[in-house]
């Protein structure tokens, strides 16, 4: 039928029997829920002069030219000297019989491109920390993004619904339920004030999916992507991995962790395809203002840049903070801003895998396209448990922002306490980012650290405290503490730190 998407076939060539016809496959009209005036999005964006080919080689530092930039290769944490990944086995090669073995070239046993890839080190030291207290330590860990809160009893009701449903068993439209891209939109609409179609939002396996097949579907080889720092440390990973080239754009905490416009065109080159931006901020908290929101904004427009504006946090905001949509305050922007979001810190589904990519239609296309061929759609039952909380109120969500107001506010107190530490206050996400520069160099314990990643060995062996080190994020000399753990766990890490580091130097 015109307008129907349809499922895509299963790979070993079954049928997959009739097409879905449940309420959820088929989605209801919301002809009426977008209020006139708002911007939309549109659906060329226009070509993009294309720039010379070049394999993508890291990160260029902000401010250098692109030929200065180092190469990936040859970190001897990341892989052997050529780019590959450590050869522990010896190369396997085929021979022929006629041909001496010492002929045969050389192979990594692992592509360059993944082997450069390093691992989510806030996935490490929070699955560290589990190991950890699996084996009996008592360790508390403030490494890990996501809210100790379970998932509201009514998204569960109406996941374990949907398992019942024959329906929900089958291979579904790889870019999203009908029915949830109609509730992305409706709720994208109320949030936010940007209006879209369901043609303009792609489903996707959690946030990181969403945030790879962004730039997978913007960026050509070579492209640069401005990135401000601290900056998580999925983004450089993802931007590597579609060609392109992240260049970090640092502020420190004497400027709230804010990039300022100045700070972005003195980074921006002839290759600056992209900004990133991110508001509330993971790791450090910081929301940007609205004034300079619209600022960056309009200089990006002005620029001819896209915008990645990840928003996966828009509801967690403190003190009055708010958290604007960039494209709502500069419209003329749409027609190049991808946003990104999903249900996990929202409403406390981060193992339920659910996000989006919402921008141009055409570039939705593309990125569903790649979607397609890598995971198809994601999971149906998640979905629809995706699908009940959009559509239902936020009272969940005002429960845990209370909670976390509460844990920011001690959290801060507390470690201000702590000498050499220096904690600003966030407004939004459930992180701090305190910077621990003035604790290197002095005996913590009768040790000494030389750097944050060593910091934060020597407190969780020390305290047994579990943090992530500012090195993850493109900044040392700090660390990542989130507070989205119960209010004694995190009185009580934190007085661990307390009495561990007053008597450092």
């Amino acid at each position: 039928m015109p307008g129907t998407e349809v499922p895509s076939e299963p790979r070993d060539g079954r049928s997959a029997g009739p097409a879905p016809s449940q309420e959820m496959l088929r989605g209801t009209p919301v002809a009426g829920s977008i209020a006139p005036g708002l911007p939309v999005y549109g659906t060329a964006p226009g070509a993009r002069d294309s720039a010379p080919e070049r394999a993508p080689d890291g990160v260029r530092a902000a401010g250098s030219r692109p030929r200065d930039r180092a190469p990936a290769c040859g970190d001897p944490e990341r892989g052997s000297p050529d780019g590959g990944a450590p050869d522990t086995m010896g190369p396997m090669t085929a021979v022929s019989p006629s041909e001496p073995a010492a002929q045969s070239p050389a192979r990594s046993r692992v592509s360059r491109r993944v082997a450069a890839i390093a691992e989510s080190a806030t996935l490490a030291v929070d699955a560290k920390a589990k190991a950890l207290k699996a084996a009996g330590k008592p360790v508390i860990g403030f490494g890990a993004g996501e809210p100790d809160f379970p998932t509201p009893d009514y998204v569960v009701e109406a996941a374990v619904a949907a398992c019942r449903q024959p329906a929900m068993h089958r291979y579904t439209p790889a870019g999203g339920l009908p029915v949830l891209k109609e509730a992305i939109v409706a709720k994208t609409a109320r949030d936010s004030g940007l209006a879209l179609t369901p043609a303009q939002v792609l489903v996707t396996n959690g946030g990181k999916q969403a945030v790879y097949e962004a730039f997978a579907a913007m960026l050509d080889p070579g492209d640069e992507v401005l990135v401000p720092a601290p900056y998580w440390t999925t983004y450089p990973e993802a931007i590597r991995l579609a060609g392109g080239v992240p260049v970090p754009v640092v502020a420190d905490e004497e400027s709230g962790y804010l990039v300022s416009v100045a700070q972005l065109e003195a980074a921006r080159t002839e290759r600056t395809k992209v900004l990133l931006f991110v508001s509330p901020s993971n790791p450090t908290g910081a929301v940007y203002p609205p004034d300079q929101v619209e600022a960056i904004g309009r200089w990006a427009a002005e620029t001819g840049l896209w915008v990645l504006t990840d928003e996966i946090y828009e509801h967690l905001t403190y003190g009055g903070a708010t958290a604007p949509s960039m494209p709502v305050l500069v419209p003329e922007l749409a027609d190049r801003c991808v946003v990104v979001n999903g249900v996990a810190k929202t409403y406390a589904m981060t193992g339920w895998r659910v996000g989006w990519i919402a921008g141009p239609a055409d570039v939705v296309k593309a990125a569903t396209n790649l979607q397609s061929h890598a995971t198809s759609n994601v999971a149906n039952v998640s979905q629809a448990a995706a699908v009940a909380a959009l559509t239902g109120d936020l009272s969940a969500v005002d429960e845990m922002r209370t909670a976390f107001d509460r844990r920011r506010k001690t959290i801060v107190s507390m470690l201000r306490e702590i000498p050499g530490v220096a904690c600003p206050e966030p407004q939004g996400a459930f992180y701090v980012y305190p910077s621990v520069k003035a604790l290197l160099g002095r005996p913590i314990n009768g040790r000494t650290a030389s750097s944050s990643a060593e910091f934060a060995e020597i407190v969780l062996e020390e305290a047994e405290v579990a943090v992530v080190p500012g090195e993850a994020f493109g900044t040392p000399g700090y660390v990542r503490m989130s507070y989205a753990l119960g209010d004694d766990d995190l009185a009580e890490g934190v007085g661990r730190l307390q009495r561990l580091l007053g008597s450092a130097g």
